[in-house]
């Protein structure tokens, strides 16, 4: 037999999934997930005339946007490894976060050249995107420890709640 396969008159089940601890915590880091590629779209496109380099860094942040909602459509199908992933890039996002929050509030003087969203809005979204990376890499991190991956087989005929008939159960007697 190979791996993810049951043995005849047999089913894969993954009581892990089913817990709501583990329901709540997908669905957290797939709104997470989602909720951060739209803040950096609007940041990007609301940046857009003052990005130095716009092109360049515009090509970057739709490329984490879209990686974003890759891992939050693998994350949606139960796969551990985009939780890892996941937490990685929130790292990586939150300390670009914090680096490009402060030039976005500098920004706020004569001279500069404003952007379509004014600039201490663009910093504020940014604080913003800062803490929705904390809240996702802690989220993530949950998930990742709740085991979803655990496999069991269960005789076809059986209910989640009652893996095996026992002897208090009716359908024993």
């Amino acid at each position: 037999m190979t791996v993810g396969e049951a043995r005849p008159g047999y089913e894969l089940w993954r009581p892990n999934r089913a817990k709501s601890a583990s329901l709540t915590t997908r669905l957290l880091v797939v709104a997470l997930l989602v909720g951060s590629a739209a803040l950096m779209l609007i940041i990007v496109f609301g940046g857009w005339s003052a990005l130095n380099g716009g092109f360049t860094w515009t090509l970057i942040s739709l490329a984490y946007a879209v990686v974003y909602l890759v891992l939050a459509w693998l994350t949606w199908r139960w796969s551990r490894g985009a939780l890892t992933i996941s937490v990685a890039l929130g790292v990586l996002l939150l300390i670009f976060s914090a680096v490009g929050a402060g030039t976005w509030f500098a920004r706020n003087k004569e001279g500069f050249a404003e952007p379509i969203l004014p600039s201490p809005v663009l910093g504020t979204l940014m604080v913003i995107l800062m803490l929705v990376q904390i809240v996702l890499i802690i989220a993530a991190s949950i998930a990742f420890r709740q085991e979803w991956h655990v496999e069991e087989e269960r005789p076809i005929s059986s209910s989640t709640t009652d893996p095996e008939p026992g002897p208090a159960s009716p359908s024993a007697a």
